[in-house]
């Protein structure tokens, strides 16, 4: 049975229910700051239907800066993310009190019709589709969402999130001691656009350690979380693979990562072996494996 990871979004509550139609704001799907908010509005189109329209700055924190930029792709894992909490809120008003949490990701993007950002944003728009909807004592306890992504009109890349109420972790997950020395590698080994945005480092016999340089990252790990949320964990197998493989951010075409234990958020340790056209990845605590996933890369 998946075991979701347990972070400082847990301690927040649900917002009310809310109308459909209701325009969203950054503080009701969760995000500290106006400037993390992707979601611009989320409408029904169907039963299991909708359609939502979001908007990815230019300079978002994740991205390069430069006079063209290629989204980094997080920003369609994280946009999904919001989706889910916009569809709990209007849609899914029984989901319980405490905002469900991915539990798996995945997600890939086509580079011949990826948008190419030279402006302020980049309007996107996101077709959804929920399925697989689990409901325990009539609320909803789990569902998987499906966001598929349209730039001026051509679909560039797909995301799909299982969701589950968070878990309680165990006092392994969070004790996880940080290695005493760590070499940190240059933000663009790892695909980073600046220092705080890289999560990993090189410890003992070169291992790859989980040790974010910033640990309370707002996009990544808003609200210093002890456990690290599953798109961080998808950046930290995203960034292992490109360091380990010295292959460039560009290359990479899908990440995909599974959560079946609290990860925490120092100190658990990145191994990638290397595989035709992609990378697998798994994260390990001590003698346990809490999450692993791939990453898929260009064909030469």
């Amino acid at each position: 049975m998946t075991v979701l990871l347990s972070d400082d979004i847990k301690d927040v509550p649900a917002k009310p229910p809310m109308k459909p139609g209701t325009p969203l704001a950054w503080d009701d799907l969760g995000l500290q700051s106006m400037s993390a908010m992707l979601v611009e509005s989320l409408s029904r189109r169907g039963s299991r239907y909708y359609e939502a329209l979001c908007q990815w700055p230019r300079w978002h924190a994740l991205n390069e800066r430069a006079l063209a930029v290629t989204h980094h792709p997080l920003l369609m894992a994280e946009s999904t993310r919001q989706l889910a909490a916009a569809l709990e809120l209007l849609y899914l008003q029984d989901a319980g009190a405490d905002r469900l949490q991915p539990s798996a990701v995945s997600l890939g993007v086509d580079p011949r019709t990826q948008p190419i950002e030279r402006g302020a944003a980049t309007h996107v728009l996101v077709r959804v589709t929920v399925s697989d909807l689990v409901r325990r004592g009539g609320a909803v306890a789990a569902y998987r969402l499906t966001a598929e992504f349209f730039g001026a009109g051509t679909p560039f890349g797909t995301c799909r999130m299982m969701l589950v109420h968070p878990s309680c972790p165990g006092p392994e997950a969070a004790s996880t001691p940080p290695p005493l020395s760590l070499l940190r590698p240059a933000p663009a080994a790892v695909g980073a656009s600046a220092e705080p945005d890289v999560l990993i480092a090189r410890g003992a016999q070169g291992r790859l350690v989980i040790a974010p340089c910033d640990p309370g990252h707002p996009v990544l790990l808003p609200g210093r979380p002890a456990l690290l949320p599953a798109l961080a964990v998808m950046e930290a197998g995203r960034q292992a693979t490109l360091l380990s493989q010295g292959v460039l951010p560009s290359a990479v075409v899908g990440i995909a990562v599974r959560l079946d234990a609290p990860v925490p958020s120092r100190g658990a340790v990145v191994e990638v072996a290397a595989e035709d056209c992609a990378s697998r990845f798994v994260v390990k605590v001590g003698e346990q494996t809490p999450a692993a996933g791939t990453v898929t890369l260009l064909r030469p």
